[in-house]
C-alpha cells in the first residue's frame, strides 16, 4: 500500500495526514472485496524494516493502527470480515498487540471476508522463523529431514491455512517486491499501478482483477489451444 507520505507532500501535509488517507483506502478496500466476492486479503501495514523510520512516524502508526482496529471492528462484524495477523507480533508496543488481539478475538468466527494484516512483517523472517520451527522439530525427533517438502515448509509459516495470493497488486509505481510474501508468491499475477495508496478505490481494484482474468496462469506448464 504505498504511496502514503508522497499523497502527502504533494499536498504539502505531514506524512501522518497521508497514513490517515490510506487508512481511509484500506476501509474502501476491504468493503470492496466483501461485495465482489474476495475470500483473502493480505495488506501490508508495516513491514520488519519500516522499524527503522522515525520514531515519531512509527508511533504515529502505532497508534493509527489501534485507532482503526477499534472504530473499523464494528464494520467488521457486521460485514462478516474476520480479522488475522501475520508477522513478528512480538515487537509491538503492547497497547498495539493488545487492540491486535481483541480485534481478532471478536471477528474469529466470522465467515466470509478473511482479512490478513501483515504488521511488523518480512518474508525473509518468515521463511527462517519456519526453518527453525523446522529444524526443532527434526532435532526432536518429530520430523525425518527426507520427509522435508514444500508443504511441509508451508505447513509452518505464519498463516498456513491461507491459500497462496493469486494476485498482488502494488501501489504507487514501485517495481519490487519489498520483502512481502516471498515464500507465497511463487506463481502470484504481479499488477503495480502509479496510483497513490490514498487514492486507490473499488475502481482501481476492478481494473487489477480485470488484468489478472486477462493472462494465463500457466504455473511452468504449456497450455495447449
Amino acid at each position: 500500500m504505498d504511496g502514503n507520505g508522497r499523497w502527502a507532500r504533494k499536498r504539502l501535509q505531514p506524512r501522518v495526514m497521508g497514513h490517515r488517507a490510506g487508512t481511509r483506502a484500506t476501509r474502501r478496500i476491504v468493503e470492496a472485496c466483501g461485495e465482489l466476492g474476495v475470500k483473502y486479503l493480505t495488506i501490508y501495514v508495516f513491514s520488519s524494516e519500516n522499524w527503522a523510520r522515525p520514531i515519531l512516524e512509527v508511533n504515529a502508526l502505532m497508534d493509527l493502527l489501534v485507532e482503526m482496529i477499534h472504530q473499523e471492528v464494528e464494520d467488521l462484524m457486521k460485514n462478516n470480515v474476520r480479522l488475522k495477523a501475520l508477522g513478528n507480533l512480538s515487537k509491538l508496543p503492547p497497547r498495539t498487540l493488545q487492540e491486535l488481539e481483541w480485534g481478532m478475538e471478536k471477528t474469529k468466527n466470522n465467515t466470509g471476508l478473511t482479512l490478513n494484516l501483515a504488521v511488523s512483517y518480512g518474508g525473509r523472517e518468515e521463511i527462517i522463523d519456519a526453518c527453525r520451527r523446522i529444524a526443532s522439530e527434526v532435532q526432536q525427533g518429530k520430523l525425518d529431514p527426507a520427509a522435508i517438502d514444500e508443504a511441509s515448509i508451508s505447513k509452518h509459516m505464519y498463516l498456513p491455512e491461507t491459500p497462496d495470493p493469486e494476485l498482488l497488486i502494488r501501489t504507487g509505481g514501485d517495481m519490487r517486491i519489498s520483502n512481502f510474501l516471498l515464500w507465497q508468491i511463487a506463481y502470484t499475477e504481479l499488477y503495480v499501478t502509479p496510483t497513490l495508496w490514498p487514492d486507490f478505490g473499488k475502481e482501481e481494484l476492478v481494473k487489477a482483477i480485470e488484468a489478472y482474468h486477462s493472462r494465463q496462469r500457466r504455473f511452468g506448464k504449456v497450455l495447449e489451444g
